[in-house]
């Protein structure tokens, strides 16, 4: 069992560390490295396991024991802010008249894809998931709040804007996450709002099921760039 233990535990450290960079890379596809990843917290927590049942039936703290717990350790404590949000992977501060896709639909990792809204049950969950997201009303005109919202997105990290329509007021890019190169989706709408106006912006996964919140924070990144 101590043996099993150790191979476990090895096992988790390649996987750990070979999925991201791979994707990183662009070896494998972001959702072929995250897997490799999750397999690896998976062995570190079963080598943990072993190593525990070895370490009471008098093998001592060996290797399986106490590299799967650094390596589990450290799984959880990267997985956990994943539990805390709903398992959405489409967010938007306007969840009865969502921005639409114009553009994206049309890019090369989305020939096929459904690029409208889920519809209710995502706006349920994320209400109750994100009770604090909403639109952003600002006191300027749509024409100066919409140059505003475009200098905004264009300081996002690892983004690049694939459509600007300055008539209709709208703007679409595609952001990168860093370790695992997912690509994200989002539209921005600025919509007159009496004398002023109001910021409306949707953010969508490529992959997955989840975002494990990133797309809620991309959103609260530009708001706060604009505030």
């Amino acid at each position: 069992m101590a043996r099993w233990a150790s191979r476990l535990a090895t096992a988790a450290v390649v996987l750990f560390v070979v999925g991201p960079l791979l994707a990183h890379l662009g070896v494998l596809p972001a959702l072929g490295g995250f897997v490799l990843f999750d397999l690896g917290g998976l062995c570190a927590l079963l080598g943990l396991l072993l190593g525990a049942i070895a370490a009471v039936r008098g093998a001592g703290a060996g290797r399986g024991l106490v590299l799967g717990g650094l390596i589990a350790v450290a799984f959880v404590v990267i997985a956990m802010p994943g539990g805390k949000v709903p398992r959405i992977n489409d967010i938007t501060t306007d969840t009865t008249n969502p921005p639409q896709f114009v553009k994206a639909g049309s890019l090369p990792g989305n020939h096929g894809r459904d690029m409208s809204y889920p519809g209710p049950s995502f706006a349920e969950q994320q209400r109750a998931g994100y009770p604090d997201l909403g639109p952003l009303k600002l006191a300027v005109p749509v024409d100066d709040a919409f140059k505003r919202v475009e200098a905004a997105a264009r300081q996002l990290p690892d983004t690049q804007i694939t459509r600007v329509d300055a008539t209709a007021h709208a703007l679409e890019g595609m952001s990168t996450t860093y370790i695992f190169r997912f690509h994200d989706d989002f539209v921005i709408e600025v919509r007159p709002d009496g004398a002023g106006s109001v910021v409306q912006m949707r953010s969508k996964s490529r992959d997955g099921k989840g975002d494990i919140g990133a797309n809620a924070a991309r959103i609260r990144a530009i708001f706060a760039k604009l505030d």
